[in-house]
């Protein structure tokens, strides 16, 4: 599905911006942390990272133009797809724009009040925001603060890490001087606009800057402190402990965009390359000039770090209550809501079938003698399920109020477990895609998604889910519909146990499928005649291949 991308803030007083260079053109293709432009803003020139994956369709700004915040940039989505559409809505003015999108409305809104104010700031001290990172971010949350009160500040630093709706992103200060204040702590979360940190000369007085900051809604955040002698004096310290690569004390990796780029396409470790820039950031022409003789030195640095932060564990005593409390990461609220909204809103029941897999694991066996060929069990029923929805389309429905949507293209999404919960990358055009293409695609998406590196629009657009549970040992499990799909089927465990087969006991295979059903589209009949089909394949592989 085409996404629409617009001029970005890249800074807190941009209001417009000029594209100094295109570095894609139309027709090429567009993965996630491309750089799509320079963008030459009130500022500096800055390099303009794509959110999506696809292939760049149109350029609404030519190089050396200017427009306005959030007017049309360029549109990214799948090669040869329709955007006549969006042209049309895109072509409108720029100041119409905010009115087909409330929040970029009410963050115009939101600034008002900051840019008034900013005219009364103290010489050379600068208000800093919650940024608006990704196209569909409203709310950010504060992961890591990389400076605190007192630091000094450069163009270009790392001041902290942000996690969006999407990813945790590095965001970068556009003002040089001293870190006055913090209103957001590590944890919080804000919404775009919020009051982030103030930035200024060392020593400026600036009490009551914060409390007449409105934009944005409440923030968390702590009292105004200026360089203090205890931070003056600890500065000294910090300075004799530099990284000798790019990395911080957990082990993360500092780098520009473009040198994260460079990096990937000629297939060195950032981990490997010792960082020239400001707190060993690794920028551009590090990686250009890197030679894997610096490899072992790294290596040793890398391999000596846990050690040094091995941190003790905690001892509670026996009979004592202890308890530890998490913040809800950006992903966990929203998987939080979309579950609760789709079990108190879809009266789910739950079919329950058993599977030979005997014919499967030895067509699997067959089939993986193929060089570069990698086909797993769950591959197989990812397959079965496309051929099955083809002949079963009320499974692969949406509820409307007034309609049932009955999808005749298969898009089936794969449940991925991340470290803070659960994502659904999505399988394009299922049916039409072989065993080796879905394992290969498959294998991709859960590699990426583990990393934070899926598009937006990687995610979106399934019509059916699985879920796999069976790496787990997990026999049978009940899953929660991914809406607005109308069912999700929970892929258990291969068993080994006693079957009875010609009338005889033997030795069999087998594994359980559970298909949660919405009984507003799906009846029971029509669900469990869906899984009589989806059996009929996974225990005769060779059908899937007619």
């Amino acid at each position: 599905m085409a996404i629409k991308v617009t001029m970005p803030r890249l800074s807190d007083t941009m209001t417009e911006g000029t594209v100094a260079t295109w570095l894609k053109k139309v027709g090429d293709k567009v993965s996630e942390g491309d750089i799509l432009a320079e963008i030459e803003t009130d500022k500096a020139t800055m390099e303009f990272e794509s959110f999506n994956e696809g292939t760049l369709l149109h350029i609404g700004i030519q190089a050396g133009e200017t427009a306005p915040v959030d007017s049309l940039l360029a549109i990214i989505g799948n090669e040869g797809e329709d955007i006549s559409a969006l042209l049309a809505g895109g072509a409108a003015p720029a100041a119409e724009a905010p009115k087909a999108d409330a929040p970029a409305a009410e963050a115009k809104n939101e600034t008002a009040a900051p840019a008034k104010a900013a005219a009364e700031l103290p010489k050379g001290v600068v208000v800093v925001t919650m940024p608006r990172l990704s196209d569909t971010m409203t709310e950010g949350t504060v992961a890591t603060w990389l400076k605190k009160v007192g630091d000094s500040v450069s163009e270009g630093d790392i001041l902290a890490e942000i996690e969006t709706d999407k990813a945790t992103m590095e965001f970068e200060s556009f003002n040089a001087g001293t870190l006055l204040y913090i209103g957001i702590q590590e944890g919080n979360t804000a919404p775009v606009d919020s009051l982030l940190a103030i930035i200024g000369p060392a020593g400026t007085d600036i009490s009551g800057i914060a409390d007449g900051f409105t934009a944005g809604g409440t923030a968390t955040a702590s009292a105004p402190v200026a360089a203090s002698e205890e931070t003056k004096t600890a500065a000294p310290e910090a300075e004799k402990a530099p990284e000798a690569v790019g990395e911080t004390s957990n082990g993360r990796v500092i780098a520009s965009p473009l040198a994260k780029k460079i990096a990937s396409d000629k297939g060195i470790q950032l981990s490997q390359v010792k960082g020239s820039g400001e707190n060993g950031r690794i920028v551009k022409s590090d990686v250009e000039n890197f030679t894997p003789s610096a490899q072992p030195a790294a290596k040793a640095a890398s391999d000596a770090k846990p050690q040094e932060s091995a941190a003790p564990k905690v001892f509670v005593p026996a009979g004592e209550v202890y308890t530890e409390e998490i913040k809800n990461s950006q992903m966990r609220k929203i998987i939080a809501k979309r579950l609760s909204e789709s079990l108190f809103t879809a009266p789910h029941y739950n079919l329950v079938i058993e599977v030979s897999m005997d014919e499967a694991m030895g067509a699997r066996a067959t089939i993986n003698t193929v060089p570069d060929t990698k086909v797993s069990f769950n591959d197989m029923v990812i397959k079965a399920c496309a051929l099955a929805l083809k002949k079963h389309p009320k499974i692969n429905s949406t509820w409307k109020e007034d309609a049932i949507i009955i999808n005749h293209h298969v898009n089936i999404g794969v449940a991925v477990a991340v470290e803070d919960g659960l994502v659904v990358p999505v399988l394009k055009f299922t049916d039409a895609m072989s065993l080796s293409q879905i394992g290969a695609s498959v294998r991709d998406l859960a590699g990426r998604a583990k990393n934070k590196k899926l598009g937006p629009q990687e995610m979106e657009g399934s019509t059916f889910t699985v879920s796999n549970l069976g790496m787990f040992g997990i026999t049978e499990f009940n899953s929660i519909i991914n809406q607005p799909n109308s069912a999700i089927l929970s892929v258990g465990a291969i068993v080994e146990k006693p079957v009875v087969k010609n009338g005889q006991i033997v030795v069999g295979n087998t594994m359980m499928l559970s298909l949660a059903c919405d009984h507003r589209t799906i009846d029971g009949a029509t669900g469990a005649q869906f899984l009589q089909t989806l059996k009929q394949y996974i225990e005769s592989p060779v059908t899937m291949l007619a």
